[in-house]
């Protein structure tokens, strides 16, 4: 406190001093009254006086809080894409992981939403989420085109004398406590929503028939397993491998305009979208090691094939030819993608023997095995 401050402070209770005794000289019954209103204002004073000093502090102080109120009050509220894509969804009611069904004018009257909400056309949506999977274009695996047989292939590749095969390195996998993988090998490469494809990551192509291509290195034991399942009486067709960036964008944009139409918002389609399709950038399909198989009788991309003579022979045999089902029942909320017996990807043989035999997903093999 400087000199001046402390000046006016002690005349200000000079003055307060010297009223009290006037008032107490006339007043002599009412001398309580002159003490109380002489600490009243004294006190009132000090508290005043205070906070003049520390003027500047507390204007800060207000808009910090100021600021803080308003940034809260009419930000947009946040929305988790971390979700489990293990759960249940309800069209009818659109629900997701909830006990309870909203209905579309509680939702609209839901102080949480910014937006106004739309009504959500049932029919639309489920005719949506029924849809083929658009893990290819519409239609392509009917298109003989778009698909590929072994006899195909072999004319393509020149029977398999051009491709040189790439094998493992002879990990010793007789000791499962001492199992290690390299982490920058190509083969076991980790592509998911939380792992994007890197920037600069290369690969050579290779024709296996037609327009179709992957990555070349793949293309031998692709032909070898091909080759064991015909000698077992399984027709394996090869469908939809590799596809670029823009190709894999509109196939998930199409997916999240057939939910919008139904009378979803972006964020809710999207994130429902997700469970099928692939984030562009993140799908396997576009390293070239992925690849979506069909057999004779059987050419639609859903869960049934997993019951047809090729999808339990892939189940039981492609890890010997180094092939994995990528995404298997029960690990959805690991892989953040919904069962697909037809989506296998190439890992080498070590690594597809070690997931095959542990019954995990590649996530879970780069968590326990991989340096």
């Amino acid at each position: 406190m400087n000199a001046s401050s402390l000046q006016m402070k002690l005349a200000y209770k000079n003055k307060i001093f010297s009223k009290v005794k006037k008032f107490n000289r006339k007043h002599k019954a009412f001398c309580f009254l002159g003490i109380c209103y002489a600490f009243a204002a004294i006190a009132l004073y000090d508290i005043l006086f205070y906070f003049y000093r520390s003027s500047k502090r507390y204007i800060c102080l207000a808009c910090g809080l100021l600021f803080f109120v308003f940034s809260s009050s009419f930000s947009y509220p946040a929305m988790s894409l971390n979700i489990s894509f293990a759960s249940d969804v309800s069209v009818d009611g659109y629900s997701s992981d909830s006990e309870e069904v909203l209905s579309s004018e509680e939702v609209a009257e839901s102080d949480a939403e910014l937006a106004v909400s739309q009504d959500i056309d049932s029919e639309l949506i489920r005719e949506a989420m029924e849809s083929e999977n658009p893990d290819v274009a519409e239609a392509e695996h009917f298109n003989p085109e778009k698909q590929a047989s072994l006899s195909e292939i072999l004319e393509a590749t020149g029977d398999g004398a051009a491709v040189t095969e790439e094998t493992d390195e002879g990990t010793d996998l007789s000791n499962p406590d001492e199992i290690n993988f390299d982490g920058s090998d190509w083969k076991i490469m980790l592509v998911n929503k939380q792992h994007p494809i890197p920037d600069d990551y290369e690969f050579p192509l290779g024709t296996i028939s037609g327009t179709m291509r992957c990555d070349e290195r793949i293309i031998a034991p692709l032909l070898e397993m091909m080759r064991a399942a015909n000698a077992d009486g399984v027709a394996l067709i090869i469908c939809s491998p590799y596809r670029d960036r823009d190709r894999q964008t509109m196939l998930f944009n199409n997916k999240v305009s057939r939910y919008m139409e139904g009378g979803m918002n972006y964020m809710e389609a999207y994130n429902l979208a997700s469970q099928a399709v692939t984030v562009p950038g993140s799908s396997e399909h576009q390293i070239g090691l992925a690849i979506d198989i069909i057999t004779e009788g059987y050419s639609s991309l859903d869960e049934g094939f997993g019951n047809t003579r090729a999808g339990k022979w892939l189940a039981d045999n492609s890890y010997k030819y180094g092939f994995i089902l990528r995404y298997p029942a029960g690990k959805e909320n690991i892989t953040s993608i919904e069962f697909e017996p037809w989506h296998f990807r190439y890992v080498g043989v070590d690594a597809a023997t070690v997931i095959h035999e542990n019954g995990i997903c590649l996530e879970e093999f780069w968590n326990t095995y991989v340096n």
